[in-house]
């Protein structure tokens, strides 16, 4: 009797306080942060050297249009604007693996292999995001805004007005682009399945229509149609690609006893 209460008092002893768990949590996210914060501030100085050179980019699906600055500063916040947009998309594969390791809950070592397989893919899919809405959704919706009752007024655009525009688009579709990737790793580790997306086609077709209208804020009919049918077949796409890949989830200490 007295050596099992001997190790109770120890277990006890050694027993972790009620609110060290949340403080680790807090610790990682916090280190988390700060090694995005690090990637970022890197990547945007990079970015900073050839920010004039992102700016005619940028301006290329506009065509011949003049664009106008109106205040003192407005194209040194432009220069400052286009350097961080650069410093994200540098940083992205950085970004994502931090989101990761931290929102999936109790990864094993073998969760965290999936997601260094993954990153090429998730750059893969960034840019293919970012390549559409360069070559693909920006044209027809900058016609559709630059020609639309010019009878009636000139257009003039401001060059802080019409980046924001295209780096929110770019920016945007880029991230949504980053959906199969996403579900593949979660349908992988076991947190969603086949079945379930499956299951929420309708709330996707809904949801892709929203998106549509934020980033392409235009009435136009057919601008909100070229983005979201590409965000249903993203979708699609990614139901059929978990079925390959869905693995119901086992305990994390099983987990590690088969890597």
């Amino acid at each position: 009797m007295a050596s099992n209460n001997q190790t109770a008092k120890a277990t006890t002893q050694t027993a972790d306080p009620p609110g060290m768990p949340i403080m680790v949590h807090l610790k990682e996210m916090r280190d988390r942060l700060i090694k995005s914060v690090i990637a970022v501030v890197v990547t945007t100085a990079i970015a900073f050297y050839f920010a004039e050179d992102i700016v005619g980019i940028l301006k290329g699906p506009a065509g011949d249009i003049e664009l106008i600055a109106i205040e003192m500063i407005e194209n040194l916040s432009v220069f400052f604007k286009v350097s961080l947009a650069g410093g994200v998309v540098l940083a992205m594969p950085i970004l994502v693996y931090q989101l990761f390791a931290f929102v999936v809950p109790a990864l094993t070592s073998k969760e965290k292999r999936y997601i260094f397989t993954m990153l090429p893919f998730i750059v893969f899919m960034f840019l293919a995001g970012i390549a559409f809405a360069y070559w693909v959704a920006l044209p027809p919706a900058l016609r559709f805004l630059t020609d639309f009752f010019t009878e009636q007024a000139e257009t003039q655009i401001r060059i802080s007005n019409y980046i924001s525009f295209v780096t929110r688009l770019i920016m945007g579709l880029g991230l949504v682009f980053e959906t199969p990737v996403i579900i593949m790793f979660l349908a992988r580790i076991g947190v969603v399945s086949p079945q379930w997306l499956a299951s929420k086609r309708k709330i996707w077709v809904v949801l892709a229509f929203v998106i549509a209208a934020i980033v392409t804020p235009t009435p136009d009919p057919g601008n909100q149609l070229i983005v979201a049918i590409p965000l249903i077949l993203l979708l699609e796409l990614s139901i059929f690609l978990s079925r390959f890949v869905y693995k119901k989830r086992t305990p994390p200490a099983q987990q590690e006893a088969e890597a």
